[in-house]
């Protein structure tokens, strides 16, 4: 009987445990997936980043102190200052994941040219001038390790540095360079030792000004008055042989209000594909807690008056005097009226294989303003209107729009007698599709903002709707005149500083 009671425990704790472990889980509102083929295309257009990089930093001096037996010299100081490169060829370079590490990085039979300022001084004599310095055999190594810090920031840190250049030539330019270039080979193995030496903490000092710029990015994106949006990441990077995963929190919070909705992320998978260099899946909790701050903030109360309803109804003024008449034929009314749409939940979105929809349980009321100014209600009624949404990638961000589908209306309260629902519901139907979505889809022209690197553009993208979340796939571009923020994920708008809110203001 003990022995039972003993097993019986033992089994309510793992349970328990079991549990806690699966209720502290957070999963991502977005996933984004770089593979092989966006290391290879980093490559290709890295060169010339790289290279412009080189030419724009500053180089430490080369200082040193060599004996020319050869000449009976007991020594000679030299400084190389000033030391620019003009060009660095890096042909044979690779990049590969270190699964559960990050990215290597390997580069051989490199070159580079270098001019630089030069000074001499030995008990005989002493020179300035300026000189030029080939170098051959460049040699480079090193792992890139990604993390994450606790500000949902990426994080960089370079491992395993090895770097080596095999050959230096110097060539003196001057009045006395052919004599300085006479005895050039002694000082050329001293440079080619203090350079390499000094290459893997260049190259660490390099990593670690990215990484400084990383741990400032802005995590938050201001998406209108009411909203922002959280892009920090809630894990570190999930690296295999052939990609790396980026867990993204993805949720809306109100501007004011910056506490998570009240139901959870669904976990999801994005599919075994590696055709396009870039995969972002975004979940129905992105979109979902989209609704629910919009909500939240009051954003989905509209009032439209008759001559607002009109400019929407596509300029079909005969479309519009028979919707007007019809409702005044109803009420019996002569003068302006005001319609006010509310939500009365959140909207909700739904996401099927091939299907996008969104449902907004939603109530209306028909105002009129009497003799005294005073508002008086003439009718309002609830309906749930079930949109379908299309969706298209325009620059670096997710544009939404709406069409209705039907909606379903629920029996009017009204002051006013013979209330015909059907006479109604055909009216209100005009209002939504002609008044309310060209206003709302106007509002969301302005997209959602997608992750991507700084001067990355979006080429040859699709777009899938797929079991409980949206699949965007797409190549990418590096474009030097691409404006945009300067942020890897294009994030901007607010800062999250000692956990308070900083805004920006809305154009």
């Amino acid at each position: 009987m003990r022995i039972k009671m003993i097993q019986v425990l033992w089994g309510c704790f793992l349970l328990w445990n079991v549990y806690i472990s699966s209720a502290h889980t957070i999963y991502p509102g977005i996933k984004a997936r770089a593979t092989q083929r966006a290391l290879d295309y980093g490559v290709q257009a890295g060169m010339e980043v790289i290279e412009q990089m080189a030419k724009e930093r500053n180089i430490p001096d080369l200082k040193g102190s060599e004996s020319l037996e050869f000449l009976k010299i007991d020594y000679v100081n030299y400084n190389f200052s000033n030391i620019k490169i003009n060009a660095l060829s890096l042909p044979n370079t690779s990049l590969a994941f270190v699964p559960g590490v990050g990215v290597k990085a390997l580069s051989n039979h490199g070159t580079a040219n270098i001019s630089t300022d030069w000074d001499v001084r030995s008990p005989l004599f002493q020179d300035t001038g300026g000189a030029h310095l080939f170098l051959s055999g460049v040699y480079f190594s090193g792992i890139l390790a990604l993390a994450q810090n606790d500000f949902g920031h990426p994080t960089l840190t370079l491992q395993d540095c090895h770097a080596q250049v095999s050959h230096a030539h110097v060539s003196f330019t001057g009045e006395l360079s052919v004599l300085y270039n006479s005895f050039v080979e002694p000082i050329e193995k001293p440079i080619l030792k203090n350079l390499n030496e000094m290459l893997c903490p260049i190259i660490k000092g390099e990593v670690e000004a990215l990484n400084a710029n990383l741990s400032m990015l802005e995590v938050l994106t201001k998406i209108d008055n009411y909203t922002v949006l959280d892009y920090s990441l809630i894990s570190s990077p999930e690296i295999t042989e052939n990609y790396i995963d980026l867990n993204l929190k993805g949720v809306f919070y109100p501007v004011d209000n910056p506490t998570d909705p009240p139901f959870p992320p669904v976990p999801f998978e994005l599919p075994a594909r590696s055709d396009s260099m870039l995969y972002i899946g975004i979940s129905e909790y992105f979109f979902n807690s989209a609704s629910f701050a919009h909500f939240t903030a009051g954003a989905f109360n509209v009032s439209l008056s008759t001559k607002e309803i009109s400019s929407h109804l596509l300029r079909n003024s005969q479309g519009v005097g028979n919707m007007l008449s019809r409702i005044a034929d109803i009420y019996i009314l002569s003068q302006p009226f005001t319609f006010r749409i509310m939500a009365i939940e959140p909207p909700v979105v739904n996401l099927l294989p091939g299907n996008f929809t969104l449902d907004i349980p939603a109530s209306i009321m028909i105002l009129t303003e009497s003799e005294n100014s005073t508002a008086e209600t003439i009718v309002s009624m609830d309906f749930v209107a079930s949109t379908s949404v299309g969706l298209v990638i325009l620059g670096q961000r997710l544009v939404c729009s709406l069409s209705l589908n039907r909606f379903r209306l629920s029996l009017p309260e009204s002051k006013r007698s013979n209330i015909e629902v059907l006479r109604f519901e055909n009216i209100l139907s005009s209002i939504l599709h002609f008044g309310v979505l060209p206003l709302a889809n106007a509002k969301l022209q302005q997209g959602f903002p997608l992750p991507n690197p700084h001067k990355i553009s979006f080429v040859n993208s699709d777009i899938e709707v797929l079991e409980h979340f949206l699949l965007v796939s797409t190549d990418l571009k590096y474009e030097t005149s691409l404006k945009q923020p300067s942020s890897f994920y294009g994030w901007e708008g607010l800062n999250l500083i000692n956990e308070h809110w900083r805004g920006k203001s809305v154009p």
